[in-house]
């Protein structure tokens, strides 16, 4: 029993491997417990697998309710003075928590990051914050930790990003270079979109 449970989890990851290298991988699960791969899911119930510097989990996806725009509105004043304490353009810190939590402040990762920035525990420790959920306190330490990083990485945006999303030591483990991680590679994409159309149009 144990060689043949071991045979399926080395099939397992070898179908993921293969299957990543070509195409989007989907996973579902039906009601006897068995887990189906594929990359042309048939319907609703199969959820696409990202791979991240976790591991594979499944892509974390937010939903922009109609508090969105409002919350956009009733952050933006915070947003903006913490991006001029910091030397932030304003812009930026609105494309990162709008790719992180679409304003949500109670926002929950499955790996444990928090609110609009997304802190995870370590990161909050390092830069004083003691309450995660707290908006202020959250745009705080995520926008120290992306001064630090615009420094540590000289002011690359790319690979700030990327260590934004993946971790710094990601980033310095390949090389000063984007991982190879499809969630951060969108992640990034996403940012810079968003950055984009923020410097155009807000004032």
């Amino acid at each position: 029993m144990r060689n043949n449970k071991t045979t399926f989890i080395c099939s397992l990851i070898l179908a993921l491997v293969s299957m990543s290298s070509q195409a989007d991988v989907y996973r579902y699960i039906d009601k006897y417990g068995h887990v189906i791969l594929t990359d042309k899911p048939t319907h609703s119930g199969y959820k696409q697998l990202v791979k991240t510097w976790k591991g594979w989990e499944e892509r974390k996806v937010f939903s922009k309710n109609h508090n969105w725009l409002k919350n956009q509105k009733k952050f933006d004043p915070t947003i903006r003075s913490v991006a001029k304490t910091y030397k932030l353009p304003h812009t930026l810190l609105h494309a990162v928590i709008t790719a992180e939590s679409s304003y949500d402040p109670n926002a929950i990762s499955k790996a444990g990051a928090v609110g609009l920035m997304q802190l995870m525990p370590e990161t909050a420790k390092r830069y004083g914050v003691s309450n995660r959920r707290d908006p202020k306190q959250n745009i705080y330490g995520g926008s120290r930790y992306l001064r630090y990083l615009l420094k540590l990485f000289n002011n690359d945006l790319k690979l700030v990003l990327a260590a934004y999303n993946a971790g710094e030591g990601a980033v310095k483990k390949y090389g000063n270079k984007i991982p190879p991680y499809k969630e951060t590679q969108n992640y990034v994409k996403k940012v810079i979109k968003y950055y984009k159309k923020y410097r155009s149009s807000m004032s």
